[in-house]
């Protein structure tokens, strides 16, 4: 990747006139995604009417693709323990005030049951880096008890990762383990940045972990996820190097990022960089970041955590966000420990604190159609063919009526009286807007199966 040329490519695209930045946009709107230069002219551009252009743009290309769907997933916190010293994290080896858990399987199956109860079926599983506590063997079985924990009707139907970068060889068990996605942050991709706020343990050596995804892909996860921690360096340059190396991964393994997730630094327990950090991003420039990354790689999907406060979730589901979590606890036994809790314990502070329901009901209401699928892992659609669907938007021909199926499941086994009748509000709107009239057809007699008790149907 030439992240080398980055700053030369964002001083040059100072220098672009209006009209320029307006052409990029329009361009946009072909679903064909951006060049490093062109994403640079919007990027630097700080004309507020063309940043308004970039905002409905995307959101227009978001929805041509992926429709008006949320997906939604909690994340499962298997451990806290960790070898790495990371600035801004509340994991972090320094942290002597942390105390310091790894989840036993019965904690495990525990949390797994509560998730379950709260209506979700797509968990993203995360641990501290620590070779003693979370090592392979036990990534493997903790997944095992996940699929095999059942609740009544529900189960978690796809474990995503976010764990330590493994070796090829690890890599492969990951994927016959069952797991969907394989998720990883280079948080920042400032060479010098990354080597100031990761002075010790493993995390330390930029080039493994930047490297990480092509083993995982080496190992047969088709489908990946990247990320950056913005506020760790300047935004525009992370945006950049995003796009380079999705574009290193296209070029190699023929399949870019299933997601690109883009958290920002917020305050964690003894982490000096948390509170204070050193490339800030507004809330202003925050949604405009979303909006182009949208434009610049309109395939991936895009996640937003709970980091967020509510208001400004709202804002950035319809300008380019397609999955986001819901009532997440970020930290070992957290959907299960009895008792108020400080936020000291957390890899990092809430700023959405609705519960699952709150936030669904919420979305509903703004016309989104939350969605709990998880077809196309089990279909076999992922990598390649997942592209292939999703860059010229047939991908939305899957997601709508799936998504309404998988609401429909919700609002029936976990839905209170109000919720029941909002949700089934947007699941007869949604169905109105199939547009193939088999599909259409098809969804409303799955629709009249699961209100007769079915589950698990989709597309």
């Amino acid at each position: 990747m030439p992240l080398d040329k980055i700053e030369y490519i964002l001083e040059k695209a100072a220098g672009a006139a209006l009209y320029e930045a307006e052409a990029i946009i329009q361009k946009a709107e072909s679903l064909k995604g951006l060049t490093p230069e062109e994403t640079a002219v919007l990027l630097q551009c700080e004309d507020k009417d063309v940043t308004g252009l970039i905002c409905k743009t995307a959101e227009r290309v978001k929805e041509s693709i992926y429709g008006k769907r949320l997906v939604l997933f909690a994340p499962l916190y298997l451990s806290n323990t960790c070898v790495n010293n990371c600035l801004y994290c509340g994991f972090r080896i320094d942290n002597q005030e942390l105390g310091r858990k790894v989840l036993t399987e019965e904690e495990i199956r525990s949390e797994a049951e509560a998730l379950i109860r709260d209506g979700h079926k797509r968990i993203l599983i995360v641990a501290g880096e620590d070779p003693k506590e979370s090592s392979i063997e036990y990534m493997e079985r903790a997944i095992d008890i996940i699929y095999t924990t059942k609740v009544e009707h529900g189960e978690i139907r796809r474990v995503n990762v976010n764990v330590a970068p493994m070796s090829i060889e690890e890599f492969k068990r990951l994927k016959s383990a069952g797991i969907g996605t394989y998720q990883l942050f280079q948080e920042t991709y400032h060479i010098p940045a990354y080597k100031k706020v990761h002075p010790s343990g493993p995390k330390s050596n930029y080039a493994y972990r930047l490297t990480a995804l092509d083993r995982a892909m080496e190992a047969g996860i088709d489908d990946v996820g990247m990320g950056v921690l913005f506020g760790l360096y300047d935004y525009k340059y992370e945006v950049l190097a995003l796009l380079y190396h999705a574009q290193y991964l296209e070029n190699r393994f023929g399949v870019g990022p299933h997601t690109i997730s883009i958290p920002r630094i917020e305050p964690a327990a003894n982490a000096p960089l948390s509170s204070s950090p050193p490339y800030a991003v507004s809330d202003d420039d925050f949604m405009k970041l979303t909006a182009i990354l949208r434009l610049a790689v309109p395939y991936t999907g895009i996640i937003l955590s709970t980091r967020e406060p509510q208001e400004l979730r709202d804002r950035l589901f319809h300008i380019g966000v397609s999955q986001i979590s819901a009532n997440s606890r970020p930290y070992p036994g957290g959907y299960t420990m009895d008792g108020e809790h400080s936020g000291d314990e957390g890899q990092f502070s809430i700023g959405d604190c609705r519960t699952t329901q709150e936030v669904i009901r919420d979305i509903s209401r703004d016309g989104f159609s939350p969605s709990f699928c998880t077809a196309c892992y089990r279909v076999g659609r992922t990598g390649k063919e997942f592209m292939d669907f999703a860059k010229p938007g047939e991908i939305q021909k899957f997601c709508l009526p799936n998504s309404i199926l998988s609401f429909k499941e919700y609002l029936l086994d976990y839905g209170d009286s109000e919720i029941r009748k909002i949700g089934d509000e947007v699941i007869q709107k949604q169905a109105s807007q199939i547009e193939d009239i088999k599909i259409q057809a098809a969804t409303i007699k799955k629709l009249e199966e699961i209100e007769e008790g079915k589950r698990d149907l989709y597309f």
